[in-house]
This record gives C-alpha cells, structure tokens and sequence, in this order.
C-alpha cells in the first residue's frame, strides 16, 4: 500500500502533522520506534493516576490560535504551575518573587529586595561574565544564586558552573511580587485525563503502527511514502556521518507511598548539589487527585551516549555549528521534512511543537 506520508514519531509534532494531512485528503502511515504513542507527553493511568512517565509537562501559552487548537482534543482543568525549591531544610516560592525573597532575607517589600539584589551585584565586580556563574550573580547577586540555581544547574549539565558558558542562561526573571505562578502566559493547565488522549484524538481513523524501528522498516519498505516526516533525531537518521550532536538524557525512579499526600505539590525542585536528583513530582497534583495513595518521580539527569533515549539538547555553539551542517545536508533530500524537538535539535514548550508542526502543514500541504 502507498501513502502521501509516513510520519515517523507519535509523539505531539507527528501527531499534529498527521491530523492536519488527512483532514487535506492525504493518507497517512505513523510509526514509532516506543511501545506506545504521544512521545515525550506520554501520561499513563496507574489506578486513577495519570503518571507524566517522561517528566513533568504542564501546558502553557500566550497564543490563542495554538489554545483554541489544542481545546478541540481535552478539557482542561485550570491548573497553575507553581513548584517550590528546597535548598538543605529551607523552603522557597520559584519563580524568584516577593516570596523568595521574604524567606531568604526577612523583608517585606519591593524596594528592599531590588536593593539587596542591586548591592550583590555591585559588589561582585562582575562586568563582562566569562561562564555561567557569573553571569546569574551578575543577574540575580549571590544569594540567589548560591541556594537557588548553582546546584541545580551544575546537576542538570553534569559540569561545574564555572564550566558552563555563560550565554546558557541569557535572562533570569525577577518578580517583585507576591505570586507564585511560574509562567506568565495567559493560558495555562493540565488536560483532564492526560496528555495521552490528546494524541489519541489526533491519531484516530489514522494507522499507526508502535515497536518499529524507521532504519528496519524502510530497509522493507523503501517506497511506502511519497514524502516523510521525521521527528527523530537529524543525525541518527544520516547515520551520523557528519558526527554526533550532544544532549543529556533523564531518567526516573518512581515509588507508589501510602500516603494521599506527600509533598504538597506537583513539583518540587532540590537545588542543593549534594542531592542526586533534581527534582521530585506527585502525578496526583496535576488534577487534583484524592486518591489514599501517591505515585512520586525523582528525576535524575545524566550524560547522554548513543543508542540511549536523548531528552535536552546541548546548544552551545559547537552543536549549534553541527546541527546547522546537517541541516544543509538535509536539502539534498527534498522527500524528508524534519521536525519536532529531535529534527529540529531544539528544546520545545508544547505550545511551540503545536505552532511548529502547523508552520510545517501550512509549508508542505
């Protein structure tokens, strides 16, 4: 059988292209190398549960059309994202706000806290910030800095910070007031039920075939498609003959507790460097949940190798460079679009792979 595209990847990107190509009339194969779909957002139901199996994914955006978009497939419920970080046996609101700044310096006002803030930098002398250590004291001084992003950071790159260069962190926002909602798009939540049903809507009357390898099936299948849509990864697919981009990869140890309550949030960050995870997430929290038990993740970052499942890419400048030489390598295949967080080398907010995927459509059909 021949189809107008096979879309290689269930996760959010693929799924949204393949609803886009068959609503125009085109008949579509998706395949995926997991054992099941919606990538990265995959949400499994563990007894009243939704557990977010590859981390925590709270959707958020300022675009409408993309809000609007993503209604047509879940309800969502109104969550807001608003994690705290805990630093030795100290408790603090993130983003940094007046409540961080209460806690971390007994104050009560804006004033006082821009003044702290605005003495620390001063009198770190930094001027042109040589790494990523710099750069944050000479954003936020060193308190900030030294309870609330160093370890963090230094876990989630596996490098020192003094390693890391400092355009890594371009910005670090600065709320002066008393709100503890982590991001300021206008809309913002969970879909009830999981992200899981989201691609199952995208997918439906679509064949989609799971546990298959696109290397495997395309050596069987060499004309299965007129066009293919690959959101794996660029490098991967040209058998990395120009070399291997970088990233780090993740992973997760879950434990079920009995109790209906563990920590009181959906998220909480560890930002001390001694502690080997960087944070923890209580599924039941993203809606809601009153179950008398608790599922919890702790997630760990690590170095990424080959053959292992990537997560955040490393865009300094030497994969910027390689990225960018694949990316001329990939016009010479005019029958292959490359997308998602894979294809593109780039890390992704939801919203984005939304936005991304109907650019895509709106480009090639």
């Amino acid at each position: 059988m021949k189809y107008d595209f096979l879309i290689v990847g269930a996760g959010l990107f693929g799924a949204v292209f393949a609803y886009e190509a068959k609503k125009r009339g085109n008949k579509v194969l998706v395949i995926d190398k997991r054992d099941h779909i919606a990538g990265n957002i995959y949400t499994e139901d563990v007894d009243g549960i939704n557990v977010h199996r590859y981390g925590a994914h709270i959707f958020h955006t300022s675009n409408k059309k993309v809000w609007d978009y993503i209604n047509n497939f879940a309800e969502f419920n109104n969550y807001i994202n608003s994690p705290v970080a805990v630093y030795k046996d100290e408790l603090y609101n993130l983003p940094f706000n007046m409540n961080t700044f209460s806690k971390l310096w007994n104050i009560k006002t804006p004033n006082e806290a821009k003044a702290i803030i605005e003495k620390q930098r001063k009198e770190s002398g930094i001027t042109e910030p040589k790494n990523l250590e710099e750069q944050a004291i000479s954003l936020v001084g060193r308190d900030v800095y030294e309870k609330l992003i160093k370890g963090y950071t230094e876990k989630q790159w596996g490098r020192d910070a003094k390693e890391l260069p400092a355009f890594i962190i371009k910005r670090l926002p600065l709320r002066f007031t008393f709100d503890n909602n982590y991001f300021n798009d206008r809309y913002q939540g969970i879909p009830i039920g999981g992200y899981t049903g989201i691609v199952e809507k995208l997918l439906e009357g679509i064949e989609v075939r799971i546990s298959t390898e696109y290397k495997d099936f395309i050596k069987e299948n060499p004309d299965i498609a007129e066009r293919t849509v690959y959101t794996g990864m660029i490098d991967e697919f040209f058998d990395y003959k120009l070399g291997v981009l970088e990233y780090r990869r993740v992973y997760f140890e879950d434990e079920r507790l009995d109790t209906d309550n563990y920590q009181g949030d959906a998220v909480v960050n560890y930002t001390q460097r001694e502690v080997p995870f960087t944070r923890i997430i209580e599924h039941k929290h993203f809606e809601y949940g009153n179950q008398d038990f608790t599922i919890i993740s702790k997630e760990y970052p690590v170095e990424w190798k080959k053959g292992e499942e990537p997560y955040y890419p490393i865009n300094n400048e030497k994969n910027n460079a390689l990225y960018e030489s694949y990316v001329e390598l990939s016009k010479t295949r005019s029958d292959i679009i490359f997308g998602g967080r894979l294809g593109a080398y780039k890390y992704y907010d939801m919203d984005k792979v939304v936005e991304a995927a109907l650019e895509c459509v709106e480009r090639n059909l």
